[in-house]
């Protein structure tokens, strides 16, 4: 019985003697990795060193941060995820918890960890800001989040951007131009915040700021958006010809688009410029319209015809070519007529259309040589 329990002491004592080794890091190399940002080595490094059953809160950020700078998520919230079991209101802890998760996708467990935070500290504007980036544009807790970050630091250019895009969205022009001055004054010199102004000071009609801060910003940057803001805001204050050479800048660079066209051809028809203002007017017509809107068109006839709604398809196909003359179109008529209607002159007309329009060879071998084929015979028929 004496010898087991001398036996037992022993034990104890090299047990202990083991835990008061100090462990050594060999801090030249641990700087080095630092240095070369090889963080996901410098992980491995301290993890072989302290290895995974460690209890120092410490100890277990610094590895889960090196993993977690090292891009290797799921083993930096193993870490993280010790030390916050041993300190669950570890704000920095908490932090990189929501880190990882938002990283990851994973927004519902990030959304927790940061409402912790919240709990904690309910005037961290940090924590607001990151909420506010978990939820979508449409989602009504995004605008809780960005006011409340607002609201604390109004100076902040990513918050005010962003909580001024969601006034405009609901038409709020003056609040969302309130933020964004306010957060001007902060950082007068910040050419996002100067852009975003533009097309918010237009819907509150002060056409003259745009204007001098937008001719100010095209000095060294040709913006699309601030080229637009600036034209539009020439021709509400009817400097019609500046707000042509504005929007004809776009068409060079092949960024115009359906509103752009439209304000340049009621720009030409405020001079009085009708063959230029007739030109835009279409051109605005032809930016409108969808290039595949034939092409819509088409699968409606198809499934009108395979519904035998025969009249419905034709139709179809017909307000099909009024958009594009679409070779498929004049196929599908054509084998209508042909199949379906019994209109072998009509049916020849809608084939030598579909010839005529170039259909794809490679894509459409068989309909073409369909198509030739059927020609020949309807001639053929029509001559007997």
């Amino acid at each position: 019985m004496k010898k087991l329990l001398l036996l037992f002491f022993l034990l104890v004592m090299m047990s202990e003697s083991r835990a008061q080794t100090p462990v050594v890091v060999d801090k030249e190399k641990l700087f080095d990795l630092y240095q070369a940002q090889r963080y996901a080595e410098a992980g491995e490094y301290l993890k072989g060193i302290y290895g995974s059953e460690n209890s120092d809160v410490k100890i277990l950020t610094q590895v889960g941060y090196c993993f977690l700078m090292g891009g290797n998520y799921p083993e930096a919230e193993k870490f993280y995820v010790k030390a916050y079991s041993i300190q669950p209101q570890n704000l920095p802890v908490l932090f990189s918890l929501g880190s990882i998760n938002t990283r990851r996708g994973n927004h519902e467990k990030a959304r927790n960890y940061y409402g912790e935070i919240v709990k904690l500290d309910s005037n961290n504007f940090s924590v607001y800001k990151l909420l506010a980036n978990l939820y979508s544009h449409k989602d009504s807790m995004r605008l809780v989040y960005l006011l409340k970050a607002n609201k604390l630091n109004p100076g902040d250019g990513d918050v005010a951007g962003d909580l001024a895009e969601i006034h405009a969205v609901y038409q709020n022009y003056e609040k969302a131009y309130q933020v964004i001055d306010i957060a001007l004054k902060a950082d007068s010199e910040n050419l996002v915040l100067q852009r975003a102004k533009l097309p918010i000071a237009n819907q509150l009609k002060k056409y003259k700021e745009v204007i001098l801060s937008g001719e100010r910003l095209l000095r060294d940057l040709i913006d699309a958006g601030v080229v637009k803001d600036v034209a539009k805001a020439y021709y509400y204050t009817q400097d019609y010809q500046k707000a042509i050479n504005l929007f004809k800048k776009l068409e060079a660079l092949n960024m115009q688009n359906e509103a752009t066209l439209y304000f340049t051809s009621l720009s030409y028809r405020a001079l009085k410029n009708y063959p230029q203002a007739t030109a835009y007017t279409i051109k605005t017509i032809a930016e409108a319209i969808s290039p595949n809107t034939s092409s819509y068109y088409g699968l409606l006839g198809m499934v009108y015809q395979e519904n035998n709604k025969l009249d419905l398809a034709l139709a179809a196909y017909k307000k099909g070519l009024q958009f594009k003359a679409n070779p498929t179109l004049f196929y599908r008529m054509g084998i209508l007529y042909d199949t379906k209607l019994g209109k072998s002159k009509t049916a020849l007309h809608y084939y030598n259309q579909y010839l005529r329009n170039k259909p794809d060879v490679t894509d459409e071998k068989e309909e073409i040589e369909y198509t030739k084929a059927r020609i020949a015979r309807l001639a053929l028929a029509s001559t007997d």
